[in-house]
């Protein structure tokens, strides 16, 4: 998932401060103060296949009562230590993990952190971990490195407080191998993209579980700020054909029976056919924003919301391929 600016206009550090403030309630140090000691992560872990936990969050956006607790992470513990995917949207949630870690499996280090890609939700919480550890794909790193810093700046602003001493820290080790042994366990890799420009599939070869990031979501409306619809449906088929006992998507339940896969190409195929649509017949952006959503995905989390800003974000896009500029010449 991703947060998308608000505004362009530069915003100060002084009112970036202030901003931050607002988010989080009362601005006065008194109120502050005692506010931020009651944002605290409840984390707890779910044994999704043996040695294998999923700390799973909301199927909700981003705001003051879910902290941003709401993308899916997960640790598994191998001979010689623990592998975690993806780290969380904050310093506060990856101290929370790191401590659920060593409380679930403890007196073993972690040996790596897997960064599925690069929306803030999944690497915020890199900061809690040894940055020599922290593995992607070089196009992964490259994304955190240009976009992290803008990513953390509106994660402040939704999300106040809970942010608190956050910064965006990229992996330093980057992957290229179609597999991975770490502390005695092999993990197929997988270079996958079309939820965003480099997406990490990662596959526990003893267990079979696949961790899918975000390219697959269950019961909860996928996010398209970066993606390429197109590319994301053959990834999808490519996804699909990977073996695997179960896959943990980015967002929702884990999901032994591939409903994940089919539900986000379902929603995928139908948002661009319903907004390719929309762009042929004339629409505005706010007139196509108003559509009906089907019966089917209603029972979707924040899918009203998610739909808008998909909008958003692919609307400019399908205007200009389906109605492109004709050169006159004069």
């Amino acid at each position: 998932m991703i947060v998308t600016r608000h505004s362009a206009v530069p915003v100060s550090r002084s009112r970036r401060r202030a901003l931050q403030w607002f988010a989080a309630g009362c601005g006065c140090a008194v109120c502050g103060s005692l506010h931020a000691t009651l944002l605290d992560f409840d984390l707890s872990a779910v044994e999704i296949a043996s040695k294998t936990w999923a700390v799973l969050g909301r199927s909700e956006y981003f705001d003051m009562d879910n902290g941003g607790n709401i993308v899916n992470v997960a640790f598994v513990e191998v001979p010689d230590g623990v592998v975690v995917i993806d780290s969380g949207p904050s310093k506060r949630f990856g101290d929370a993990l790191r401590l659920l870690i060593e409380k679930t499996v403890p007196n073993k280090p972690i040996l790596r952190v897997y960064n599925t890609h690069h929306h803030p939700d999944h690497f915020l919480g890199n900061q809690s971990f040894d940055a020599s550890l922290i593995a992607a794909p070089q196009k992964v790193i490259d994304n955190i490195s240009m976009e992290g810093n803008d990513f953390a700046d509106n994660m402040y602003r939704l999300l106040g407080d809970w942010m608190r001493g956050t910064l965006p820290v990229a992996p330093t080790l980057a992957l290229d191998a179609d597999s991975e042994d770490v502390g005695g366990r092999t993990f197929s890799l997988f270079y996958l993209s079309g939820h965003t420009s480099s997406d990490l599939v990662i596959r526990d070869d003893e267990t079979g579980v696949v961790f899918s990031g975000d390219l697959a979501f269950l019961f909860r409306a996928p996010t398209t700020p970066h993606a390429d619809i197109a590319v994301w449906r053959t990834t999808l088929q490519t996804l699909d054909g990977i073996d695997k006992s179960l896959l943990l998507p980015g967002h929702g339940p884990s999901d032994p029976n591939g409903e994940a896969i089919a539900q986000t190409a379902d929603y995928i195929d139908w948002l661009h056919g319903q907004l390719s649509e929309a762009v042929s017949a004339g629409l505005t952006m706010n007139e196509a924003m108003q559509l009906a959503i089907p019966a089917r995905f209603e029972g979707l989390g924040v899918v009203r919301t998610e739909y808008e800003r998909s909008v958003v974000h692919l609307y400019p896009a399908l205007e200009d391929s389906l109605f492109p500029l004709i050169q006159i010449e004069r």
